[in-house]
Formats: C-alpha cells, sequence, structure tokens
C-alpha cells in the first residue's frame, strides 16, 4: 500500500505549506522543562505562537531527563502553536520509535527531527545504557516508508495507511572535514529529509562556501535548507562557544562585540551587564539573519534561543519576518 497525498502536500502541515509556497520559514525551539509542569509549556507557547511557522520540542536535550517531546508538542498544539516533535536514537530501538510515531500522528502531530542524540556521558543519567538501535539517516529511511509505503521497517503493511510526518534532520556545515559535510547532507536527502536544520551559525563566511557547495551538488532543490541562528547571551557564553565546543565555529568579531558590550559598565552591576549582552545578542543574531536570508540556497532560519524564548519575537520582527504568513 502506498500513501498519496490528495492536496499537494506531501503532510500539509503549516512549516510545508510555508516552505512549498516560497516563503522564508522561521521555526524556533522550546525545552520542555525537568518537571511534569504543563505551564512551563504553555508559557513558552504563548511567547512564540504567532512568531514562528513551528517550534522544535527537544528531546532529552543534553541527554537530561526532560518531559516528553510528544507530550509536550501536543501542549503546544491545544496552544495553536505547530510542533517538530524531535527524536533521537540514542533512547529508543526501532520498536519503542515506530510505536511512537504512531502515536504522535494519532495526536495531530506532523513534523518530526531525527536526531543521533547527545551522548549520555553528557547527562545527569551518565552511566545509562544507550541503544542506537539505528542512527539518523536509518530513522529517516524508516519514517518515509511508514508515510510513503504504509509499512514497517519490518516491511509488515500497516493496516490503513502510515503515519505522516513531514521529515526533518539536522546538519552540521562546520564539522570535520569541512569537504564531507554535503556529501553527509546529500545522504540525509537521499534517505527521505524533507527539511533540513542545521547546527548554529556563528561564521558567515564558511557557511557561505558550505551552501555553495550544497547548491552546486543540488541538495537545494531537493530538500529545505533551514539556518540555525541563536542569540549569544554574554561574552563568556561566545568565548566558551568559541574555545571548548567541538564542532562550533565562532568568528572573534562576535566574541570582541559581546565584550564590547559592557566595556564601560561596572562588573558589580550585573544587572546592566546582562542586559547590555542581551540587546548586543539580539543585534547581531538579526544581522546575521539578515545576511544569511541572501545566501543561494536557504529556504529559512531556526533560532534557537535556548531558555530564552522572549528573545524571539524582537529577533524575527527586526528582522523584518512578522508578521508570519498564512498559507492555505
Amino acid at each position: 500500500m502506498t500513501n498519496v497525498s490528495t492536496n499537494g502536500y506531501k503532510v500539509g502541515s503549516n512549516l510545508e505549506r510555508v516552505l512549498t509556497k516560497g516563503y522564508f520559514a522561521v521555526t524556533g525551539e522550546l525545552g520542555p522543562p525537568k518537571s511534569h509542569d504543563a505551564e512551563v509549556i504553555r508559557k513558552k507557547a504563548a511567547l512564540l505562537k504567532g512568531v514562528v511557522d513551528a517550534v522544535n520540542l527537544t528531546d532529552n536535550q543534553t541527554a537530561i531527563v526532560r518531559m516528553s517531546s510528544i507530550a509536550a508538542g501536543v501542549l503546544v498544539l491545544r496552544e495553536g502553536l505547530e510542533p517538530i516533535i524531535q527524536m533521537t536514537c540514542r533512547d529508543r530501538n526501532r520498536l519503542a520509535m515506530q510505536a511512537d510515531l504512531l502515536g504522535a500522528s494519532a495526536l495531530g502531530i506532523k513534523n518530526l527531527l531525527c536526531l543521533t542524540g547527545d551522548h549520555q556521558s553528557f547527562g545527569n543519567h551518565p552511566f545509562a545504557k544507550n541503544v542506537h538501535d539505528v542512527d539518523s539517516i536509518q530513522l529517516i529511511q524508516i519514517v518515509r516508508a511508514l508515510r510513503d509505503e504504509g509499512k514497517f521497517q519490518c516491511g509488515e503493511e500497516i493496516k490503513g495507511g502510515g503515519p505522516r510526518f513531514f521529515i526533518g534532520a539536522a546538519a552540521n556545515p562546520f564539522g570535520d572535514p569541512f569537504e564531507f559535510r554535503p556529501y553527509r547532507l546529500a545522504k540525509k536527502v537521499a534517505a527521505g529529509a524533507d527539511f533540513i536544520q542545521t547546527q548554529l551559525i556563528y561564521d558567515i563566511p564558511r557557511f557561505r562556501e558550505f551552501m555553495k557547495r550544497v547548491v552546486d551538488l543540488g541538495l537545494h532543490e531537493k530538500v529545505k535548507i533551514l539556518a540555525g541562528v541563536g542569540p549569544l547571551k554574554s561574552s563568556g557564553a561566545a568565548r566558551y562557544m568559541r574555545d571548548q565546543v567541538p564542532g562550533m565555529i565562532v568568528a572573534d568579531e562576535y566574541v570582541e562585540r559581546m565584550e564590547a558590550a559592557v566595556a564601560n559598565i561596572p562588573k558589580e552591576d550585573k544587572k546592566a551587564r546582562a542586559a547590555a549582552w542581551r540587546e548586543a545578542g539580539i543585534k547581531i543574531c538579526i544581522e546575521q539573519i539578515q545576511e544569511i536570508r541572501e545566501i543561494p540556497g536557504v529556504a529559512g532560519i531556526h533560532i534557537m534561543a535556548i531558555e530564552w524564548e522572549e528573545a524571539v519575537k524582537p529577533i524575527v520582527e527586526g528582522a523584518g519576518l512578522l508578521p508570519r504568513p498564512v498559507v492555505d
């Protein structure tokens, strides 16, 4: 049995409609709490509603136990915001993955981001056993078969057809070897990815070179690429990402600008320094978006304002991306 869309879309999610119609898409990120408090989700959703086309619900981000991305996604749906649930290969085998996807689809969720997942040693259960029954590319293949062929990974046909998801994947434009990154992306596209969200970009010239190679391969015609951006919170955070985070390239210019933002504010005045950092971080992010919009092959942005959802609206507004389109 093959599932066939009847409305011209694979799934018909808001994110898919926005991208298909050629609008510059905006997605955001919402971190579920380390508790069962649904009010946390509602408050964050209120900050993002009408500002982004869809929002990622992270799946035990940084290998720390948090509210289920699927449960959080349902709460977001109730608030009138479209979720993108994340699913990592770290925590589930293929049985659990497919069971959760059936359930998520039954609850009205239409977007999915397939990820490997941070290693458990980074989180609050460092001795937990990881699963990695399949990798992220295999997960993409599983989801595409569920949707397009109506079959489980074992080949068994799904009675009534399979769950339908707009399938996303992640890409790191800056990993080594750099020359291999577009080919890694090509594998995810071949597996069935419909959209890509990149890791945070703080080196636009290098990202521009990555996108040139992507365009040369024609990948931008097969998948929608959303460039990852995020506001810096402090000069210390900028330095840490530059010096300590593997696979992350942060231009010295951004560190220097964040340092300059508080150069004339006494260290004792923490409130004023925090406000100055926030203002500078948002300004830099807006400038980045305006520059990234001019790069051929980029279909949108993914804003990762981790535990700082309040920053998303001024960023999107400052970049001239409000109001968001309403697409039938």
